[in-house]
Order: structure tokens, then C-alpha cells, then sequence
């Protein structure tokens, strides 16, 4: 992950990786949207949420598109979460789109890729949690983290750096939850 060196987030560069999600995930996380579905680690929660994504991308393609399906890739760009944020599409529907198309195509995983750029601001369409450690300064991973528990990340951190708790990737680990959940 390469530091926040923009003088803002929206000049920030994300980077992508590929996910590789299974037809049994996406129907396990389907049948557990009732459930807090905790994400453990930062890359399964940008995995859980740009799920989400993709599914009312495909939602919305499918809402137009007619005649014969072609098999096209999945790809989450950075900012496109926010701009698709308006479509209110459920969180059953999106992931039931995944599957129908996942089904068209003759595939039991899902090779994507996303850019997702969770920070503050953005609603959670999946994830209630989150399993992590604490993560250096301007890096996208504390947006993603202040994102997802609001501004009490600055305590938590805060209560973190009094009492010597490990940071980076072998540091300390935390149970993150939603405000929602609280």
C-alpha cells in the first residue's frame, strides 16, 4: 500500500488488486446478510464491499443490455462506489446479479479487479466489522478504518499509542465494529 502523498484523497492514486471469490462465498455471504459479517483483514473487507459494487454494475448493465450475453470482466475503478451510490440497489439483488452472471458464464469463481478507495464517507453495503491491526499514518488503510468506525478511530488509536500497542503488519490486532452496531 503506498502512502497518501496527494495534497487531497481525490488526487490519490489507488491501487488495484484482483479478487477471487467463490460462487459458495457470495451465496454464504447472501444467506448471512441478516448477520454482522466481519471482514478480517483490510484486503476481505475491500473484497466483501467491491462485491456490492460489481453486482449493481452488472444489476445496472443487465437492466439495458439485451440479446446475447458475452462474457466481459469485472472491474471496480476507484471512485465509482460513490458514484453508483445513488442506484439503491439491495444488497440481495446486487450479489443475486454476481450469481446470474457467474451462472451465464459457466464460472465458480469470480476473478475481478478492484480500486476501491474506502474512506470516510462511504456507506457500508456488507461489512459490519472488521479484524485488523493498527496501521500507519496517511495511508489509505487508516482511511479505510476511520470509514468504517467514524471518528472514534482517533480514540482507538489514541488508546493504542498510550499503552505501546505494536502497529504495521505484525502489530497488535482489533476488533473494529460499525457505529451501527455499538
Amino acid at each position: 500500500f503506498k502512502p497518501v502523498k496527494a495534497d487531497t484523497m481525490q488526487e490519490h492514486e489507488m491501487h488495484a488488486e484482483f479478487i477471487d471469490v467463490s460462487k459458495t462465498t457470495i451465496e454464504n455471504i447472501i444467506a448471512n446478510l441478516d448477520n454482522n459479517i466481519i471482514a478480517v483483514g483490510t484486503t476481505s473487507l475491500r473484497t466483501i464491499e467491491s462485491l456490492y459494487w460489481l453486482g449493481v454494475k452488472e444489476s445496472l448493465v443487465r437492466s439495458w443490455e439485451s440479446g446475447e450475453k458475452t462474457h466481459r470482466s469485472l472491474h471496480l475503478l476507484q471512485w465509482e462506489a460513490y458514484e453508483l451510490s445513488e442506484k439503491n440497489i439491495s444488497t440481495e439483488t446486487a450479489l443475486q446479479s454476481l450469481l446470474h452472471w457467474m451462472n451465464e458464464n459457466k464460472l465458480e469463481k469470480l476473478i475481478a479487479k478492484t480500486q476501491i478507495l474506502i474512506a470516510p464517507g462511504y456507506e457500508f453495503k456488507i461489512t459490519k466489522g472488521l479484524i485488523t491491526n493498527f496501521h500507519q499514518p496517511q495511508s489509505t488503510l487508516l482511511l479505510l478504518v476511520a470509514a468504517l468506525i467514524g471518528d472514534d478511530w482517533r480514540k482507538v488509536y489514541d488508546y493504542a499509542l498510550q499503552n505501546d500497542f505494536r502497529f504495521l503488519s505484525y502489530g497488535d490486532g482489533s476488533l473494529l465494529w460499525s457505529p451501527s452496531l455499538r
